[in-house]
């Protein structure tokens, strides 16, 4: 039988692993065949596995879909995490930027961009989950998609220009289609080219 498991999560993060009324936590316990109790005082959450688990994964999930909510994901992303093929991946940010409380907050709007627009491209062109909260940034999505959006924002994080992290995620992006039409027409054509019909022109 898995062990028992034990997370600290923020505590401003509690109630909403918890939920309104416990919706939450009860879901999250139906889908990983667990039992979580919580310690509002001190962010403790500790996983139970329940006996006789068809899922022998089930409290892997359950750690993840906390630690997930606990780095600023909403329930219903975080949830996604009971799919096989997706993962989630934190970035600690005082191990790549130092700890200067200004350089954080420097490097976070960078990532977030101008009304939250670096964010939004980095999301939707490498078809991640993106969540942003104290010194982490955080991923949720496909593997391959991950080393994209994590790649993304290192090169931000070492002072990229935004255009240049624009066109490294639009290359990847064409990369990810042409592998895609690939894998399902079952060929592999060098020239196969996609070209995007909205075209990238934001400045640093």
């Amino acid at each position: 039988m898995p062990e028992t498991d034990y997370i600290k999560v923020p505590q401003d993060r509690v109630g909403v692993i918890i939920g309104t009324n416990g919706k939450v936590k009860k879901a999250i316990e139906k889908e990983t065949e667990t039992r979580l109790e919580i310690d509002s005082n001190d962010g403790i959450v500790t996983i139970i596995p329940k006996e006789n688990m068809e899922d022998p994964l089930g409290g892997w999930n359950a750690n993840h879909i906390v630690k997930a909510i606990g780095r600023g994901f909403n329930p219903e992303k975080a949830i996604k995490l009971t799919d096989d093929d997706i993962y989630l991946e934190i970035i600690k940010l005082p191990l790549i930027i130092g700890k200067s409380k200004k350089a954080l907050a420097r490097h976070k709007g960078r990532i977030i961009g101008k009304d939250g627009k670096t964010r939004e491209i980095i999301v939707d062109m490498a078809e991640v989950d993106m969540a942003i909260y104290g010194k982490t940034v955080s991923f949720i999505g496909k593997l391959e998609n991950i080393m994209i959006a994590k790649e993304a924002v290192k090169m931000i994080l070492n002072g990229s220009r935004h255009k240049t992290v624009y066109n490294f995620l639009e290359q990847k992006q064409n990369e990810l289609k042409v592998k895609e039409f690939e894998s399902v027409v079952g060929i592999n054509n060098d020239e196969i080219e996609f070209k995007d019909d909205i075209e990238l022109d934001i400045k640093k």
